[in-house]
């Protein structure tokens, strides 16, 4: 579904275009723009609903928070448009951005942010474990959420895990500790750079990780809870007012926000 831009709308209002806008996360993106005075939500597209409709609309920025089946399709389409794209969906593999990137070599003009978590205190979070792990032998993430989501690891752990590893590599630390010879059922989790994941899929949980450090004689512990879909909303609405300014691709949201300099800023995820 669309809509004609308001003509009482300042002419300055970013036109923003919000892709699965009928699921949770998608609904809540639509009211978080509504709401906002310097934007203007000119389309809301649907499962089943055609692309063009966002061009129609004037678009200058769509959010995708659809499903990793369709994601990437549709930030080519977004790309080759000339239509910025912020994208909550995870999913994405090395490949696929990869392929982003040459898309967008040919859009020097077009953004692109994916982001894991816009969660501004999950993001700090992944900032503090990569500040963290230089310091500490062993670490370990947990990652919970709904048992609605369709990928595990998380994005968000997956992200943290490779924090974690520049950190450890920047503190010239070896493999994490770990005897463990047999374990035939996983119960030791994923191993995502080097760093052990646990992913929970449990009702009632919205999104939810842990990350542990330990060292001889204690324990340091890094956690981040959602516990509604609105706290996700600061960060995409800083991502939508940001992204035109960032052309080419930015992974994680940490490329846009200020936090320091130094090995982990370095390495926020431009490409």
């Amino acid at each position: 579904m669309t809509r004609t831009p308001d003509p009482e709308t300042t002419a300055s209002a970013l036109r923003v275009a919000v892709l699965g806008a009928e699921g949770r996360m998608g609904a809540e993106a639509c009211r978080a723009v509504e709401a906002a005075d310097d934007l203007e939500l000119v389309a809301r597209i649907g499962r089943g609903d055609d692309l063009e409709a966002i061009a129609a609309a004037g678009a200058q920025v769509a959010v995708d928070l659809t499903v990793p089946a369709v994601t990437a399709q549709n930030v080519d389409w977004l790309v080759d448009h000339g239509i910025h794209a912020v994208v909550g969906t995870t999913g994405w593999t090395e490949e696929s951005l990869g392929a982003l990137r040459e898309r967008l070599a040919g859009a020097p003009d077009v953004g692109v942010l994916i982001a894991p978590n816009f969660a501004i205190g999950a993001v700090l979070a992944m900032r503090f474990a990569e500040v963290a792990a230089r310091y500490y032998e062993s670490a370990e993430i947990i990652e919970m959420h709904h048992p609605d989501k369709l990928d595990a690891p998380s994005g968000t752990a997956r992200h943290t895990a490779a924090a974690i590893a520049r950190g450890r590599t920047a503190g010239g630390l070896g493999p994490v500790p770990d005897a463990t010879e047999k374990d035939p059922l996983g119960a030791r989790g994923a191993v995502v750079d080097g760093v052990h994941v646990h992913a929970v899929r449990q009702r009632g949980l919205v999104a939810h990780e842990v990350v542990q450090f330990g060292g001889p004689g204690e324990q340091f512990q890094l956690r981040h809870d959602s516990f509604d879909r609105g706290s996700f909303m600061p960060g995409v609405l800083l991502g939508v007012r940001e992204v035109a300014s960032h052309p080419g691709l930015t992974v994680g949201l940490d490329g846009y926000l200020d936090l320091g300099t130094g090995d982990a800023a370095d390495a926020a995820g431009q490409g």
